[in-house]
């Protein structure tokens, strides 16, 4: 299917989620109701589905494929986020916090509620 994309986030925390996607990744809210609040990523949408009680995935559930990731991850670490460094003897993250893993760049950060997000350059 070619057709754009939803991609459904869980948060425990709707304003502390609203702070962060719109505030500071820069997406913009479409609608908000008592069950998810829908936000404009590029030609997709992210919808937080508010009310979550499940602990936050460990692993990455929504990720954005970038141009420029070292300048994606510099621009994102001056507007507050946080990026991993993984304690992992065969991922070699650079200064940034960018692996060059055998499939291209990666780099992954967290939302308010623990959710792990990332960004990579294929």
């Amino acid at each position: 299917m070619n057709y754009p994309m939803n991609g459904f986030v869980p948060t425990s925390d709707a304003e502390k989620a609203r702070a962060f996607y719109e505030g500071v990744l820069g997406f913009e809210l479409v609608s908000d109701n008592e069950y998810v609040a829908s936000y404009r990523a590029g030609a997709n949408k992210i919808m937080l589905q508010k009310g979550a009680t499940s602990p936050p995935s460990q692993r990455t559930i929504v990720g954005w494929e970038v141009t420029g990731i070292r300048d994606v991850v510099s621009d994102l670490t001056k507007r507050g986020v946080e990026f991993l460094r993984l304690n992992m003897e065969w991922i070699k993250q650079d200064d940034l916090g960018i692996w060059d893993s055998p499939d291209g760049k990666v780099a992954w950060f967290k939302d308010p509620d623990g959710n792990t997000l990332s960004v990579s350059e294929h």
